[in-house]
């Protein structure tokens, strides 16, 4: 079995283990089950890097739902660069969320709206991105001028937005095919069995610099 949707509190991949099946987690891991995903920890902490670098210090988070380890490895990652930065994370611009584009409409809808709003958000994958878009237009805030905004996952309508995405981009041919690997790898269950693929950034339109 390949599993691609586990979350942390489920208990089927520590079933599979005790009943001896063979299986991999993709995309996601529980840090035991072979798992193959992209360094989320490093993908987050690369997108909060890029706003950094364009002198953004007002920095929002639409941050997934925490029952998901790729949600939770890319707040860290935005918490890494910002710690490393030297800049408090305002933690009323962070807000849990689902995976959904009526997710991050909502998210951004209630970071957006307050009576002091970041310059740029990090959402943790594209979908919520695009969410994102639909609140600051809601709000009459200009994309990519008003607001700088980077999703993550590099889906194919990113780079054909009006206002095109800056996307953190994931290999998925390498992560699928890692995850076959494992699937029939004879090694134990546990850290080494876990493969990270590099993460890189994608600059576009939707991020521009500080003013």
């Amino acid at each position: 079995m390949i599993l691609a949707t586990s979350r942390l509190d489920d208990q089927l991949p520590s079933r599979l283990r005790d009943q001896g099946v063979s299986h991999s987690l993709v995309l996601r891991t529980d840090g035991i089950s072979p798992s193959s995903l992209g360094d989320d920890i490093q993908g987050g902490y690369l997108a909060t890097r890029h706003l950094l670098d364009l002198g953004h210090r007002d920095i929002g988070l639409v941050a997934g739902p925490s029952f998901t380890s790729s949600a939770r490895d890319r707040q860290e990652g935005y918490r890494r660069a910002m710690h490393e930065a030297g800049i408090p994370v305002r933690e009323e611009w962070v807000m849990e969320s689902g995976f959904g584009i009526e997710s991050g409409e909502t998210a951004g809808y209630q970071i957006l709206s307050q009576e002091e709003r970041p310059s740029a958000i990090f959402a943790v994958n594209d979908n919520l991105a695009i969410g994102v878009m639909a609140a600051a237009h809601r709000l009459d805030i200009s994309i990519g001028a008003s607001l700088s905004l980077v999703g993550y996952n590099d889906i194919p309508v990113a780079s054909r937005l009006p206002v095109s995405l800056t996307s953190v981009h994931i290999p998925f041919d390498y992560v699928a095919h890692q995850a076959v690997e494992l699937l029939f790898s004879e090694r134990p269950p546990g850290a080494d069995c876990i493969r990270r693929a590099m993460p890189s950034l994608i600059p576009r339109a939707s991020s521009v610099r500080y003013p």
